[in-house]
């Protein structure tokens, strides 16, 4: 479902004008529902503290509207499937992060699988290198989807710990809602 996303995005700019925000607006608005009735389902579990909610519209606000955001953006610029290519370093940034901030060092075989991964995509990328006004729009929709991941990236490692204490699907439901807001 991850990858299929942007195809149905895909299609919906090629079937009409549409701003990203919009479209971005109406996937928000369809799934608001869903997680509202999860959120009040998941209620009567234990009270979470003022800093876990703070936790929770932070995240919510990076880790799904400002990520959605820049995946919707870099869109109108990248085709789907490269687009994924750069939205699935999110990975790899996971373990860079975990690294740097929470100090869990990158085994071998990590690092290897890094130095690959991003070999790979400046090979993809190298042929869109250049002044053209084509290329500097790929390049700018590429450096979007790549803040995408980034944001989802620190969402995951930020929110390891308040998942956790807050519980899975609550942090999902109460994390979307939030999202549906900006």
């Amino acid at each position: 479902s991850f990858a299929f996303r942007p195809v149905l995005i895909k299609l919906c700019y090629a079937v009409s004008p549409v701003s990203a925000t919009t479209l971005l607006f109406l996937r928000m608005a369809l799934s608001l529902p869903f997680f509202l009735a999860m959120a009040i389902w998941l209620r009567g579990e234990k009270p979470i503290s003022g800093r876990d909610w703070l936790g929770i519209v932070g995240l919510g606000f990076l880790g799904y509207y400002l990520a959605s955001l820049l995946d919707f953006l870099g869109l109108q610029y990248v085709p789907a499937g490269l687009g994924r290519l750069i939205m699935f370093l999110y990975p790899t940034l996971v373990v860079i992060l975990s690294a740097f901030f929470l100090g869990k060092p990158a085994t071998r075989k990590e690092i290897a699988a890094l130095v690959i991964t991003y070999a790979g995509i400046a090979l993809v990328l190298s042929n869109k290198l250049g002044i053209a006004p084509e290329h500097r729009q790929f390049m700018f929709g590429a450096l979007l989807i790549f803040g995408s991941a980034m944001c989802y990236a620190v969402y995951l490692v930020t929110g390891s710990q308040l998942v956790k204490r807050v519980g899975s699907a609550r942090f999902t439901a109460y994390t979307m809602i939030v999202s549906t807001a900006p």
